[in-house]
This record gives C-alpha cells, structure tokens and sequence, in this order.
C-alpha cells in the first residue's frame, strides 16, 4: 500500500505523521487490498480539515473530516473511511463469495512447486 500525507499552509508535525500511519496500518485490518492512500491536511483560519482518499480496486473512497483540532479531523476522516471499506468489502462478498473464500484459502497455503518430486 502507497501512503502519502500532504500538508497544505502549515508544516506537518512527527505527531501528527505517526497519528496517520497508526491510521493507515488500522485500515490494512478492515481491507488487504488497499492500492494507495493520500491523505491531505489543510489549515484555513480556525478550521483543521483532514481529506483522505483511498483507491481499492475498482473505486476511490473519499471522506473528510473537519474541526478545530488537527487530530479530531484526522480521526473523523479515517472513521468514515473505515465504514465506507467495510460497506465496499460486504458488497464483495455478496457479489462472489465463491470467489473472496477461495482467495483467502488460496493466501493461507503456502506456495510450494513439489510437482516432480519423488519422496
């Protein structure tokens, strides 16, 4: 997964560099095949604004988040994300559940070529 995190009219802290990658790792939970996020913070006068884009296969979520704390904002964003990825993954799964099950059998054994190999 790509991850990129932009700040626009103020310079970004560790704190709140360590705030999204916590973010972006707890995404990884909820959906394996996430293709990129990009995360755009933005300050405008008193407002804090958080704008996530996440690319899946097929779509781009989006969600924005917006307070007057930077990290309120962050969370925001990253919650509605969260539901959005759990609403994308449901509607997988109701499409082709052959499908998903068999992936995930397929990732949980170990790829190994003993074709030809007597024992």
């Amino acid at each position: 997964m790509n991850t990129k995190v932009t700040a626009r009219h103020f310079e970004i802290t560790s704190d709140l560099k360590d705030l999204a990658q916590q973010n972006f790792d707890d995404l990884q939970r909820f959906f394996d095949n996430i293709i990129s996020c990009d995360l755009t913070l933005d300050v405008e006068r008193h407002r804090k604004l958080a704008e996530l884009q996440v690319q899946v296969y097929g779509q781009t979520l989006r969600a924005t988040g917006e307070s007057d704390n930077m990290n309120v904002s962050i969370e925001s964003a990253f919650d509605k994300v969260k539901g959005q990825l759990k609403k994308y993954k449901g509607k997988l799964k109701q499409r082709n559940p052959k499908e998903i099950s068999n992936a995930q059998s397929d990732a949980s054994k170990p790829d190994t070529d003993d074709e030809g190999v007597d024992y």
